[in-house]
């Protein structure tokens, strides 16, 4: 998958297509009035820009996703990772509980998803 950061005004337009996607556009130009306060220029500008990126398409005035939001959000997970933990996973996590411990079901679950996930 191609790395994307949108900047946050448009992550927000972005989950209003994947909350209601596959959503006309006139629907959507609709939205983003009553959501963001958008003129629909605006809507139609940053549509066409996360449609140049890959991101989205419009056909026939339908718009759907070609990234879906948990793929995206995955990526930002992994960069976020990689930017400011020099990609370590046990770092991050290590900073993550510092200042809360973890429930029992909580460290359960990470020792299940760990089982899960590990190399072999």
């Amino acid at each position: 998958m191609k790395v994307y950061k949108l900047p946050e005004r448009e992550e927000k337009f972005a989950d209003i297509i994947w909350k209601n996607e596959p959503i006309g556009s006139g629907d959507l130009v609709k939205l983003c009035e009553k959501e963001m306060n958008w003129k629909k220029s605006t809507t139609y500008t940053v549509l066409k820009k996360l449609c140049a990126k890959g991101i989205f398409q419009n056909e026939n005035a339908i718009v759907s996703s070609l990234v879906k939001k948990d793929e995206y959000y995955s990526n930002q997970s992994i960069r976020f990772v990689e930017d400011t933990f020099g990609g370590s996973l046990p770092k991050f996590l290590t900073a993550f509980i510092a200042a809360k411990k973890l429930s029992e079901h909580q460290a359960e679950e990470l020792k299940k998803l760990i089982d899960e996930h590990k190399e072999v």
